[in-house]
């Protein structure tokens, strides 16, 4: 019989004894300390995985070392991505850390299957996915085209796009901003008080300042949306059809709600259609944003250092993911056969 431990959630446990069950209630008890994100992700895949052990008759907590190879093997024929398969790996691992068990994944056995699963993947041509992104200059044009609109929606989603690309803040960082965010610096720019970011969780917070034309941007939204004098109220709220912002202090605007936005600046500025990558990315999506300042600072000579400030990486590789094709042909190579040339 399989245990159900709750909290909001469901964490499906075969039969234990009496301590692993309490440490694993007090991890379910202990679940802020992560992200909401890394605790959906770590559900998600213990149900996948619960749900393979009780198909092939296999252990599922505590998982052996064979068990988890099977898995992941499983995984990889299931057509999952070589990042996927890594990631269920390492959330198996820290389940039965939590649960005071030794995790299956230490084994020499675990780590060459990983090693082969990732090795096939590149070999047969599978690359990381990008989000299609989202540049200096598709700013410019939408703010050519929405500077004037009467809509408020439109005068929203451009005070969003604004923000989104001037901070390279994730989307649950930004859906998290409220008017009382707001300082002004001596020549009237906007000042933003971020609580909290995926990477940086600390009571000192990150400060995002805002360019003029970006502060003017959020200025006329704010404005026109009426939240001057709501300092509880969320930033970016919904706007009703009738053209009036529906100001909120409860709840913020969802994910799905905010990649809407980059959704239908994809259409309004007519992009083309790009290579999909993983059937995904095929327009502007959350990430967009960060990708394209990023790529965008990269191209203008800013440090590696500085994007990885700007956009609170902790890890030049995660970095490098999104800057990779940014002036490659200015390599240390390509500057030496160049020079030989001349």
């Amino acid at each position: 019989m399989a245990e159900i431990i709750s909290s909001e959630s469901l964490l499906p446990v075969l039969e234990t004894d009496e301590d692993i069950t309490a440490r694993l209630r007090a991890f379910v008890q202990d679940k802020d300390a992560f992200s909401p994100n890394t605790w959906r992700q770590l559900l998600s895949v213990m149900r996948i995985c619960y749900r393979w052990a009780a198909e092939y008759g296999r252990s599922f907590l505590p998982m052996t070392s064979d068990d988890l190879r099977d898995y992941l093997t499983y995984l990889q024929e299931s057509g999952r991505a070589s990042s996927t398969i890594s990631t269920h790996a390492s959330l198996i691992s820290t389940l039965h850390r939590n649960a005071g068990l030794v995790p299956p994944n230490v084994s020499p056995l675990v780590f060459r299957t990983i090693k082969k699963i990732n090795r096939v993947a590149v070999v047969a041509g599978e690359r990381t996915g990008q989000a299609v992104p989202f540049r200096l200059t598709d700013l410019m044009a939408l703010d050519e085209l929405w500077v004037n609109s009467p809509r408020k929606q439109e005068m929203r989603n451009l005070a969003f796009l604004h923000v989104a690309y001037s901070t390279l803040l994730r989307v649950s960082e930004l859906s998290r901003l409220r008017v009382r965010d707001i300082t002004r610096a001596e020549d009237g720019r906007i000042i933003l008080d971020v609580a909290w970011t995926k990477t940086i969780v600390q009571t000192g917070g990150l400060i995002k300042a805002l360019s003029s034309l970006s502060t003017q941007r959020l200025t006329e939204w704010i404005a026109a949306a009426g939240l001057a004098g709501e300092p509880d109220a969320f930033l970016f709220c919904p706007v009703h059809r009738a053209n009036k912002a529906v100001i909120t202090t409860e709840r913020p605007l969802s994910t799905p709600a905010l990649e809407a936005i980059f959704a239908h600046a994809w259409r309004v500025a007519g992009q083309g259609e790009p290579k999909t990558n993983k059937n995904r990315y095929s327009g502007w999506s959350g990430h967009s944003a960060r990708v394209g300042a990023a790529q965008d600072m990269a191209k203008q000579g800013y440090a590696v250092a500085q994007i990885m400030q700007e956009g609170t990486w902790k890890k030049p590789e995660t970095l490098m993911r999104y800057i990779r094709n940014v002036d490659a042909h200015k390599g240390a190579m390509v500057d030496l056969m160049e020079k030989k040339r001349g």
